[in-house]
Parts: C-alpha cells; structure tokens; sequence
C-alpha cells in the first residue's frame, strides 16, 4: 500500500505549483487562478475532525463528464485506473489508483 512518502512525491510533482509546498494554497502559480487554491491542511477541520477521504478522493479524482474548463484542478484519474489498490472509503474497500491512495495517505498527514 502507497504510504506519506509517496503521496507526497506526487504532491510535489502535480500540486505544489497552486496549493504550495505546505498544502496553505499559496502556490506560484496561486494568484493567477480565477479562485484561490484550497489550503489542503483544513480538509478535516472542515469536516468536523474527520479527513473527508470520499470527497477528496471525487474531487481529485475527477467526475468522468466534468470537463477540465469547469473546474479549476486537474482531473487526476483517468490514466492511473490500470493500476489501483484497496483503499476504505466510508467503511468500503474501494478500488483507488495507487497514487492518488498515496495522495491521500499525505493529504491526512498533514492535517492541522
């Protein structure tokens, strides 16, 4: 299973340049967006306490028939579905590509 580590090389590699190397959403390329990156550190805090791994997951991941011009980030999931692990959603073993399953390994870790 994808651990901290590898979540956050991946975090380096796709989203440091928007929601900034600490997760605050204070990227380079932050004050060029439309609307300000999310501070990846509040997730559970905004949801009181609890890391909303399905949310996250949706969102990162991408709605199939969501276009990228309706959403500010990237859609993550489409090429990585060959490859995906076990990862509890809501008390489901959902089938995650490994790298986003590490993506949110990270994301929980850095909670504040």
């Amino acid at each position: 299973m994808p651990e901290a580590p590898d979540g956050a090389k991946f975090y380096a590699e796709n989203c440091v340049s928007c929601h900034g190397a600490s997760g605050k959403g204070n990227g380079a390329l932050a004050a060029e967006l439309d609307s300000a990156p999310a501070d990846l550190t509040l997730l559970a805090r905004k949801n009181d306490g609890t890391f909303p791994r399905a949310q996250a997951l949706s969102y990162i991941y991408g709605h199939p028939e969501q276009r990228h011009m309706e959403r500010a980030m990237p859609q993550f999931g489409g090429a990585m579905a060959h490859d995906t692990v076990p990862v509890e959603i809501n008390g489901i073993l959902t089938p995650t590509p490994r790298e986003l399953a590490g993506l949110l390994v990270y994301l929980e870790s850095i909670q504040r």
